[in-house]
């Protein structure tokens, strides 16, 4: 033991193998700071690198990418309202209101702290686990990893915004949505509808760009003005230190969450940083204000997430099962090497893991004290008018939605559920439930078909003792409920909103919810019997729940606006005008693409914007045209990506 810590001591702090890990402490916080990227990415652009590089250096370079990625992820969730990555959702929902509110440097110092100390934890852990790792893996089968996906989804549903049963429909969507493509049970493909784009699904990163990043960026938009009307940067940067501080075993309990994610395959950053987000919101007394800007629903999901990546890294190095898309390509890397992962790589490489490890927590301490130096001018970014950024900041979605798979299919379903997450703002309908609906989609159904066919019968799995924990905590928010809602009607207060009764404009999202749940029923009973599980039991369940909610509506229960002040003045006939306007220019914006190419398409959308809506003068708006067009030049010989060419220009 240590002899390998010597050895490994010695080879990390080699300088040129500490030059690489700073190079990719520097790629992982460029990548994260640009909107729908994420570690994926990150580790993607460094791969040239590896055949160059001895296995410590290469490693320590994607390890040092892969740590700090969610650190500055952070920037465009809070100050823009668009999320770095799918995982940053959590701190969107929470941070962007707090810059609106002026404390764009408290939510951003607060994240950079929690993200430090997560990090470290999972390095802490990461070390621990080595030798113990591997019986606490083993001892969860499919049965509680099943049980623990539709804890999230419950979870998610019950306790995000004021109406659970909206929450839960939203996260029944989800499912619905993750099952468009292949049946991992079957040798079917479910809802294409003869499409090829289709046929592999669709990707996170371009539905949460779409549910998130497009939705907000129209509401700001629409709303106009700043991003925020003041910000108070010295105070505010001090408060969210402070913060960390008063909730730091809030900061333990999620980076704890984050490692367990990491560790469970088939989950990775984003179901960790939302498992952290529900569990502050399950756990607090105070629920009122999440989804307005509470800083606990930041410090949990920051502190999970750089957890997360040292939990991915346990079954990668130990079982040789990696983790998450990122940890797959250091697996990849391994074995490119002639390193083989698993248990000898204990005994055999023990040097290189301790390598490894070091870098992990090094690159924490490194990004955080960058991203902690640039917090101040940061947040001043938050009182810009928002229309003079939108047109960069679509730009870079559109192209991180294109990169997924180059498809053109993409860019519509980018729109597609934009408009679709807008309209949810707009009305109240949570969003984050249905990401997190999606993301469990395929790892639900996988356990589930596992658990009905290792198990003869439904008691022999539904009474193992982890089973029956966690299915007292599903139970348990929907028990408290029904006491509260009776103590409630005991004391003579109403235990329900009331609205007006009959149709109302908010009522069609309702009525639209049902028809696809409806429909998706009706397709999802020509599937095979192993395809048709699960989004017919999913189908059916959120028929019978929109049916209700429906009626509710009509009878005037329930159906109420957006939660937060600024969402509610999105209803407004004046903003709903506007947004219809931007929403067609963006449409348009795509329909350009398809005729002449994403070159001309963005430079003629971007100076028109430029000159009609943010009303700068010619010779700026073409200066910020051409910069805006050559950055993406850039971004997309980078990322290897061929901008798309039209049907009249190639």
């Amino acid at each position: 033991m240590n002899e390998a810590l010597s050895a490994a001591l010695a080879l990390f702090l080699d300088p040129s193998r500490l030059s690489m890990m700073l190079l990719g402490v520097a790629v992982g916080l460029v990548v994260g700071v640009l909107p729908g990227m994420g570690g994926i990415v990150s580790v993607a652009i460094l791969l040239p690198f590896i055949t160059r590089l001895d296995p410590v250096a290469s490693l320590a370079m994607i390890t040092g990418s892969l740590a700090v990625v969610h650190t500055s992820d952070t920037i465009t969730s809070v100050l823009i309202g668009a999320p770095g990555s799918a995982a940053a959702v959590p701190t969107m929902i929470e941070g962007h209101p707090l810059a609106r509110q002026g404390q764009a440097a408290r939510a951003l110092s607060a994240a950079y702290a929690a993200s430090l100390v997560g990090g470290l934890i999972g390095a802490l852990g990461l070390t621990l686990s080595i030798p113990i790792a591997r019986p606490l893996v083993l001892s969860f089968g499919s049965p509680e990893l099943f049980m623990l996906t539709v804890l999230g989804v419950s979870y998610a549903g019950s306790l995000l915004g004021k109406e659970a049963r909206r929450g839960i429909l939203a996260g029944l969507l989800g499912l619905l949505l993750g099952a468009v493509g292949p049946a991992p049970a079957a040798a079917e493909v479910r809802f294409a509808f003869d499409q090829v784009y289709l046929t592999d699904g669709l990707d996170l990163a371009i539905v949460a760009l779409g549910l998130f990043g497009v939705a907000e960026v129209v509401g700001l938009l629409a709303r106009g003005g700043a991003v925020a009307e003041t910000t108070e940067l010295g105070r505010g940067w001090l408060q969210g230190l402070r913060d960390v501080v008063q909730h730091r075993w809030l900061v333990l309990r999620g980076a704890l969450i984050g490692m367990w994610a990491g560790v469970l395959p088939a989950l990775g950053a984003t179901a960790g940083t939302l498992m952290a987000y529900g569990h502050v919101v399950s756990s607090s007394r105070d629920r009122s204000r999440f989804g307005k800007g509470d800083i606990r629903g930041i410090i949990a999901p920051e502190a999970a997430n750089n957890a997360v990546e040292a939990g991915d890294l346990i079954p990668t190095l130990l079982f040789s099962v990696p983790g998450s898309a990122p940890t797959a390509i250091i697996l990849g890397a391994l074995l490119a090497y002639g390193i083989v992962p698993g248990p000898r790589i204990v005994t055999d490489h023990l040097d290189l893991v301790y390598t490894i490890v070091w870098s992990f927590a090094a690159a924490n301490f490194i990004g955080a004290g960058i991203m902690f130096a640039a917090s101040p001018l940061l947040a001043r970014a938050a009182s810009v008018p928002f229309d003079r950024l939108a047109p960069a900041v679509v730009l870079a979605m559109v192209l991180a939605s294109y990169q997924e798979t180059r498809h053109f299919g993409d860019i519509l379903t980018l729109l597609a559920l934009g408009l679709v997450g807008y309209a949810m703002k707009v009305t109240g309908w949570p969003r984050a439930p249905l990401l997190i609906g999606f993301v469990l989609a395929g790892p639900l159904e996988r356990y589930y078909f596992l658990t009905i066919n290792l198990y003869q019968r439904p008691a022999d799995w539904l009474l193992r003792p982890g089973v029956v924990v966690l299915a007292v905590l599903l139970v348990a928010p929907f028990v408290w409920g029904a006491v509260r809602a009776v103590r409630e009607r005991a004391a003579g207060r109403p235990s329900a909103a009331t609205a007006p009764a009959g149709f109302r404009p908010v009522t069609l999202v309702s009525l639209f919810v049902l028809a696809i749940f409806a429909a998706a029923a009706l397709v999802a009973r020509e599937f095979l019997p192993g395809a048709a599980l699960m989004p017919l039991s999913v189908a059916v369940a959120g028929t019978v729940l929109a049916a209700v909610q429906l009626a509710q509506e009509l009878r005037g229960r329930g159906g109420l606006a957006a939660d937060d002040e600024a969402d509610a003045a999105l209803a407004r006939p004046e903003a709903l005008r506007r947004a219809g306007w931007l929403l067609a220019g963006l449409c348009g914006y795509a329909g350009s693409i398809w005729l002449v190419g994403m070159r001309a398409a963005s430079g003629l959308w971007v100076l028109g914007f430029l000159l009609g809506v943010a009303r700068l003068r010619p010779a700026t708006a073409l200066l910020y045209t051409a910069a805006a067009l050559a950055g993406a030049e850039v971004l997309s010989r980078v990322l290897g990506v061929r901008l798309p060419p039209g049907v009249l220009l190639r």
